[in-house]
């Protein structure tokens, strides 16, 4: 656990990102956890996440013991719509989760301007601070599907006070089982991380602060670390597969393929279409029927998910998020897809709607 693997790849890893530190977390949810339990996120406290998201963001807030509001995405890029988290903003506001859904960046740079206004102002290390009563509000990532993707020329993981990163087996960057990353510029930050992970010790049985064990393994320390060597490799191959679909689907009226955001770098961990008229399901069961394995990303959008349910929202409350979870169908996507499988996968698709 943890040792000499685990630490090469931490310093790799951060390197790649241009951050200062990376701490190796036993998985994505821990690290969305750390992120905000090292700031301080306590029981009464809210934090502001999309609606369109896998449910370990919202984790990371309710582990806290703080409250998760839900945002609505913007139909392009299927991020938090930023023009949707000022009216969400209230005096219990900890935090801000920008994810980096399907590999492609939140626009970081719209959310800072949209919460800057006669309120509020941005300290510029991943803090806004209310210029009257001095309440402060986090910008965090979770980066779990959006390694090595860019945001103006950036990678991302270090756009913000902090980010989470996961490494489960189907991510672009997969362990040999669970693993995960938190990074920060922020030294005083990234000490507490380390602490926190380690059962809230700096020295072994010296337990300075609360924590938990949420060491990385160091077999997988040492499996990220070569892979780690190969996923710019990976990377190119998958945005090769994303242009091959483009170039043979963007003719087919029936359904709406995936933007990349003009200040973007899409590293593509999905490929989502959306299947328009209803006919998702039925186009998903004909892929499969044809030996094409599809997935749903994500089919119930977290504010009508069950264990919510005490948060009072109902369907209709975000129609963006909705759609996505009626019309989303996320094709197969990774690196190694020959020209000859992406073109069969298209043929499919057409051959479906000219039936």
């Amino acid at each position: 656990v943890l040792g000499k693997p685990v630490q090469q790849f931490e310093d790799n890893f951060a390197k790649e990102h241009n951050a200062a530190h990376c701490i190796g977390v036993g998985t994505g949810t821990a690290g969305n956890h750390m992120v905000l339990w090292a700031l301080g996120l306590k029981r009464g406290d809210e934090v502001i996440i999309p609606a369109n998201t896998f449910i370990a963001t919202a984790w990371g807030a309710t582990l806290c013991g703080a409250t998760p509001v839900f945002v609505d995405c913007e139909p392009d890029s299927y991020n938090i719509d930023p023009s949707k988290i000022v009216s969400a903003i209230t005096k219990k506001t900890k935090a801000i989760v920008a994810v980096h859904l399907y590999g492609q960046p939140a626009d970081i740079d719209a959310i800072i301007e949209a919460m800057t206004n006669d309120k509020w102002n941005y300290l510029d290390n991943g803090c806004f601070e209310h210029k009257f009563n001095g309440q402060k509000i986090y910008l965090v990532e979770d980066a779990a599907q959006a390694h090595f993707a860019e945001y103006k020329g950036k990678r991302i993981g270090s756009l913000s006070k902090a980010s989470s990163f996961s490494f489960y087996p189907g991510k672009n960057l997969g362990a040999y089982g669970e693993g995960g990353a938190v990074m920060t510029n922020d030294e005083d930050l990234a000490a507490t991380f380390k602490m926190i992970r380690d059962h809230g010790a700096q020295q072994k049985y010296n337990h300075q602060i609360y924590g938990h064990n949420y060491r990385m393994e160091g077999i997988q320390g040492a499996v990220l670390g070569v892979k780690l060597n190969h996923l710019a490799e990976w990377t190119e191959g998958r945005r090769r597969v994303a242009a091959k679909y483009n170039e043979l689907l963007n003719d087919v009226e029936d359904i709406l393929l995936p933007k990349e955001m003009d200040y973007a770098k899409h590293v593509y961990h999905l490929f989502v279409i959306q299947v328009k008229n209803g006919k998702r399901d039925e186009l998903q069961k004909y892929l499969g029927d044809n030996g094409i394995a599809t997935g749903l990303h994500y089919p119930i959008p977290l504010h009508l998910q069950p264990c919510f349910e005490h948060l009072g929202y109902n369907k209709g409350d975000f129609p963006v998020s909705e759609e996505l979870a009626e019309q989303g169908l996320s094709l197969p996507m990774f690196a190694e897809l020959t020209d000859e499988q992406i073109e069969y996968v298209a043929s499919k698709i057409k051959e479906f709607f000219k039936k």
